[in-house]
């Protein structure tokens, strides 16, 4: 028997914020689940969307960034990344994040990507862009990044995802995503 896709097997009873901060929300509801049965469910509640980018100059290198990243305790390789104010445009926050990560800044934003990071647990969206049309006009990190910057080969960041070197979700996708467009997929 096919299932309705556009039905809801989910009921919910009632909800309870947990936790809210000025970055996420988190929720439990009390639920029936799709056997019927009595459950919870824990929803984050992301108060901004992720956005990325991976610059592109004229001889196809790009730039990434290594962070420290708390979570995980680890430090990371990512592409240009920042997170998007609900009533913000996602383009307008990735020349911000170009800016104030790299220093550079893009004559053009060509949106390559929009993802549900992970559905299962979040709400949180992201949006993807290839900028163009660099000329660099200096660095502005937020207070709380301590970022280190290089300047690759686009083939070397594909790489890098290839060997496990970036992790990142929204990383790997992006880089994957731009591979296929740059080799004309």
């Amino acid at each position: 028997m096919k299932k309705n896709e556009a039905h809801n097997p989910w009921t919910k009873l009632s909800g309870e914020v947990k936790y809210d901060n000025p970055w996420i929300k988190i929720t439990e509801d009390q639920v029936k689940n799709p056997a019927g049965k009595d459950g919870i469910y824990g929803v984050v509640h992301f108060k901004t969307h992720a956005v990325a980018v991976i610059p592109l100059d004229v001889n196809n290198y790009t730039w990434i960034v290594g962070q420290y990243r708390y979570p995980l305790d680890s430090y990371e390789w990512e592409i240009v990344e920042g997170g998007c104010p609900e009533g913000t445009s996602p383009v307008a926050t990735a020349h911000r994040e170009l800016h104030e990560e790299v220093g550079l800044k893009a004559e053009k934003m060509e949106l390559i990507l929009e993802m549900q990071l992970s559905n299962s647990c979040t709400d949180e969206v992201s949006y993807s862009y290839i900028a163009r049309g660099l000329s660099y006009v200096g660095e502005a990190p937020e207070e709380d990044e301590e970022l280190a910057i290089r300047k690759v080969p686009f083939a070397e960041v594909y790489e890098m995802v290839l060997r496990g070197e970036i992790r990142d979700a929204l990383s790997v996708a992006s880089i994957l995503r731009a591979k296929i467009l740059i080799d004309g997929g």
